[in-house]
């Protein structure tokens, strides 16, 4: 008997389905490590991130998650389900915003909308996928938003009959 393998993938260019809202699951719990490190591996010195006693005194009465970490982790948590060795590159972002902070200890769920898609006109194999991206938190409020468009492969030639 054969053993059957199978290997985790994202989606090829004609698995997308315009329209269909896929839900990424588990979500991630945000720890100070996580904001401490990802805020100094990248040179923000934002004392919002990264200063305990200076952002008790903001409206906010803490530190927040730094945005770009929140950026990164709800498209993170798409790449399993969606592009995972099926992306050929990322094209573009656009649209992002932060409706609401992101705080150490909340955990953070995404979802993508596929918004269209279509065949490239200069690269044979391979279409561009839109997304819209929608992080929230564990309460469900809306914490990131973004719009992405990627550029994937078809359906290798002996699985497209």
């Amino acid at each position: 008997m054969t053993e059957k393998r199978i290997e985790q993938r994202g989606l090829y260019f004609e698995e997308f389905e315009e329209g269909a809202v896929y839900l990424h699951r588990p979500g991630r719990t945000v720890t100070e490590a996580d904001n401490v490190l990802f805020t100094t591996l990248t040179m923000n010195t934002q004392a919002l991130h990264l200063d305990a006693a200076w952002s008790a005194g903001t409206e906010f009465g803490e530190r927040l998650v730094n945005s770009m970490f929140t950026l990164s982790t709800i498209v993170g948590l798409s790449v399993a389900q969606l592009t995972m060795g099926t992306i050929v590159a990322n094209l573009g972002f656009s649209d992002i915003s932060f409706p609401a902070p992101v705080r150490i200890g909340d955990t953070l769920y995404a979802e993508t909308l596929i918004v269209s898609k279509r065949l490239s006109s200069s690269r044979p194999g391979q279409g561009i996928v839109q997304f819209a991206h929608t992080g929230r938190n564990q309460d469900g409020a809306v914490v990131a938003l973004a719009t992405r468009s990627t550029l994937v492969q078809c359906l290798p030639a002996a699985s497209a009959s």
